[in-house]
């Protein structure tokens, strides 16, 4: 186990860090985590929702998220493009890419056949099942901006510096606009549908129990490692969102909600992150009772931020590169996502069919309002109590470590 780690902390960790800061990944990485307080602003309101259903004469607030999470794909090419030309490094483009990068998501999405003249079918395209696309075309219109940029067009000439930034700012619009008008309205491409149907393999793994375990481990061994789960946004985001906006949808129209993962599931259910990504909440728990006077004062300095499952300063203190600590980090996001799928797919928990994007609601108060399932209290109390099982045997040894190390330190200070 020593080499393994050895091996993940010397070689693994420094090229997935490496990896993950080139500019275009980190692009990515960033872009999810800027779109953050739009779907927050959505769920705000579908939270306020639950109010209005048991106080009917409250205002109806549905315009706010709307737009906001309701567009929320045509923000993810502004931004998209905006985050790929601050981490290349172009600052004249950081704003004209990512406005450009809308125009090209808005011709792209253009409904088709029957539906050419739908506003709704429109503003359903630039809704959360789009996000693949407004990546796509926040990418698209960088790559354009950015060898553009690389002619050095006007560079040295006596032409005003105002002048020449609109130059070199329309002619990669033209370009980018171009293309896709050509695509769109001569070659008669659906590039809407085009672009999901690439995406849609990756999707319908997502929605699978393989493919769910994968979603929730792969962040967390991340994590392990003190890689930022956010990279693994873009790849889990759009399954998430697409997940959640189906449910909704599903059960608008009278049917039930079918689709497990999504970040209400995952997240603000509080179950496979019951104390933050690793479910470290058992952890933290038994270093508030342990026998060593260290884990003792540092589980009660965690216990506040890991209730409301946030655990950064846990796992940056304990779990990171620890060989002991790292082996149940790895299993809880298992064992969590096959518990949560098996409940749920048998109906014994209800899947979630309401937006609430938020992990730091404590559970299982937070199971409760997601699920709107008044069992999830017990199956929450059950998986604490599997999760104190696959953390127990491990920080036991470790703890018998630390107290011999605060022992041994007791020696040579006296």
């Amino acid at each position: 186990m020593e080499k393994i780690v050895n091996w993940l902390s010397e070689s693994f960790a420094p090229k997935m860090n490496k990896l993950f800061s080139k500019p275009w990944l980190a692009a990515v990485g960033s872009c999810m985590q800027k779109i953050i307080p739009f779907i927050l602003t959505g769920s705000l309101i579908y939270l306020y929702n639950v109010l209005v259903s048991f106080f009917p004469q409250l205002p109806d607030l549905s315009p706010i998220c709307n737009f906001s999470f309701g567009i929320i794909s045509l923000l993810v090419a502004f931004m998209m493009a905006n985050q790929c030309m601050e981490k290349l490094n172009h600052p004249l483009y950081v704003t004209n890419a990512g406005i450009a990068a809308m125009c090209v998501m808005l011709m792209a999405v253009q409904p088709m056949g029957e539906n050419s003249d739908s506003l709704s079918a429109f503003l359903g395209n630039l809704g959360p099942s789009g996000i693949a696309v407004g990546i796509v075309c926040g990418l698209f219109t960088s790559i354009v901006f950015h060898l553009w940029s690389k002619l050095h067009f006007l560079e040295d000439s006596s032409i005003p510096d105002f002048v020449s930034g609109w130059i070199n700012t329309i002619v990669p619009n033209v370009i980018s606009l171009g293309i896709t008008m050509v695509l769109v309205y001569v070659c008669k491409i659906n590039l809407f549908e085009v672009i999901l149907s690439v995406f849609a393999p990756i999707a319908s793994i997502g929605q699978t129990l393989p493919g769910f375990i994968l979603l929730c481990f792969i962040p967390a061994f991340l994590y392990t490692m003190g890689i930022s789960s956010w990279l693994f946004n873009a790849v889990s985001a759009p399954i998430y969102m697409a997940g959640i906006q189906a449910n909704i949808d599903a059960v608008a129209k009278g049917l039930p909600a079918e689709n497990i993962a999504t970040n209400e599931a995952v997240f603000t259910l509080a179950f496979i992150t019951m104390g933050g990504i690793c479910a470290t909440l058992a952890l933290n728990l038994l270093m508030c009772f342990s026998k060593s006077k260290e884990l003792k004062l540092l589980g009660r300095i965690f216990i506040t931020p890991t209730i409301f499952n946030i655990n950064e300063p846990l796992m940056f203190g304990t779990v990171v590169f620890n060989p002991l600590l790292m082996i149940p980090a790895w299993i809880t996001p298992i064992i969590g996502s096959i518990y949560v799928w098996i409940l749920m797919s048998t109906g014994l928990l209800n899947i979630p069919s309401k937006m609430i994007f938020t992990g730091q609601i404590p559970g299982p108060f937070s199971s409760v309002l997601v699920t709107e399932d008044f069992r999830a209290i017990f199956w929450w109390i059950l998986l604490l109590v599997i999760y104190f099982a696959i953390w127990y045997p491990f920080f036991k040894v470790y703890e018998k470590q630390k107290i011999a190390e605060e022992n041994s330190q007791a020696k040579i200070t006296e």
